[in-house]
């Protein structure tokens, strides 16, 4: 392949080739970190990045001793790994030869939508029924950092039990609103910016008013119950929706967090009608 000006003569199509390559490269090394993000295997990615550094420097200073070790741990190492997750790397094998093993990020992230979506159903019709007054704010695009910090930090998995709890009159933490950042429980018991609205029907308490004064400064989807009537709102951009029933409430839910499609909406609707009556 001729040079030119010190640099290797690409034809164009070669170029295309090795950007394409290069792309490729990329995804498979993404789709992996995605498959193993979460699971023991990112521990020992870690150990093995320390294990490689290690390598370098004992190198760069001339550690002889040190350096044979390290060759000797990183030789033998890699069949270690491979004894040690042959349960991961047979499961992965499996997947490859379903043509699932790249699918299977977006598969977790459905379900872990779905868990999501189910725990907030669960316990806004628990507290719903029993007039469980609550406020619960997701944050979306703009953080909403600044209103976390008047809470109590929780950095809690969301759960429906947790939620509930949280609520319950007379505890500490049930006079507030609970924020949930990046799919957890950021904390409880924060207070929210209330609308100076006057277009806000009377008849709606603080909880209603700090929902839409939220939503009129931030991206953020706010649930609440109310504690006079147990009926569910939710506001989103400055707007609000009152008294939705629980399917009304699951299927605007995800389509302000998730901007789900009409098709997964219609699904969502047939999954809780089977949940109910099931």
């Amino acid at each position: 392949m001729p040079k030119w000006g010190g640099f290797i003569d690409f034809s164009p199509v070669e170029a295309l080739i090795n950007i394409v390559d290069v792309l490729l490269v990329w995804f498979v090394l993404y789709k992996l970190i995605t498959i193993i993000k979460g699971t023991k295997a990112v521990q020992l990615l870690k150990g093995i990045f320390v294990l490689i550094i290690a390598r370098v420097l004992t190198g760069f200073f001339g550690f002889k001793t040190l350096l044979w070790m390290m060759d000797q741990v990183l030789t033998f190492g890699f069949l270690a790994i491979i004894i040690i997750f042959q349960p991961e790397l047979r499961r992965a094998l499996e997947q490859l030869g379903r043509g699932r093993l790249f699918a299977r990020s977006t598969m977790q992230e459905e379900e872990q939508r779905d868990r999501l979506i189910e725990a907030f159903t669960k316990s806004v019709s628990y507290m719903a029924k029993r007039r469980i007054g609550a406020l619960i704010s997701i944050e979306k695009e703009t953080g909403l950092s600044e209103y976390i910090e008047t809470g109590t930090p929780m950095d809690s998995t969301l759960t429906s039990e947790l939620l509930i709890n949280i609520f319950i009159p007379n505890t500490p933490l049930h006079d507030g609103a609970v924020v949930v950042q990046k799919n957890r429980i950021a904390a409880a018991g924060c207070y929210l910016p209330l609308s100076e609205s006057p277009f806000i029907s009377k008849e709606l308490g603080t909880r209603h008013r700090a929902a839409i004064g939220l939503s009129e400064v931030t991206d953020a989807v706010t649930v609440i119950v109310s504690e006079e009537t147990g009926a569910v709102s939710i506001t989103t951009n400055g707007d609000i929706s009152r008294n939705l029933s629980m399917e009304e409430f699951e299927v605007r839910l995800r389509k302000a967090w998730f901007g789900s499609s009409p098709e997964q909406l219609h699904s969502s609707i047939w999954k809780w009608g089977w949940r109910k009556n099931g």
